[in-house]
């Protein structure tokens, strides 16, 4: 029997957050920023702390679990417009899908300059 797609989960999901993560890291630095302003858009996104961020690379935690655990999600985070990976973050259906493409969608934001109280949804 051959599985529809609407049941076969995306690859990503079992992602480790630590394999991201450096990737992260590396993209904003080629652009002359630092992997603090990583650190502060994903503890804005899902509410862990520094020591959260290195216990889940550590731990080698899938993306589900990352986001499954995360101790806050940020309640702003439907002000996260526009595309990323060709796709609109704001009309993706799959709640798990829809808050890594956010959060590529922010070190994107930190990588291209944007001004941290704007990556940030802030007043």
């Amino acid at each position: 029997m051959v599985e529809s797609a609407q049941h076969k989960e995306h690859r990503i999901f079992g992602m480790t957050f630590a394999s991201l993560y450096p990737l992260y890291v590396q993209k904003v630095e080629r652009k002359g920023h630092s992997s603090d302003e990583v650190d502060e858009v994903l503890t804005w996104l899902t509410g862990y702390d520094k020591g959260g961020l290195d216990r889940v690379i550590a731990d080698r935690t899938d993306l589900r679990t990352f986001f499954a655990e995360a101790p806050a999600m940020n309640p702003n985070t439907a002000l996260i417009t526009g595309v990323i990976c060709g796709m609109r973050v704001e009309e993706i259906e799959d709640p798990l899908m829809q808050r890594i493409r956010y959060m590529d969608k922010l070190v994107d934001e930190v990588a291209r300059g944007k001004k941290m109280t704007s990556i940030l949804r802030s007043a």
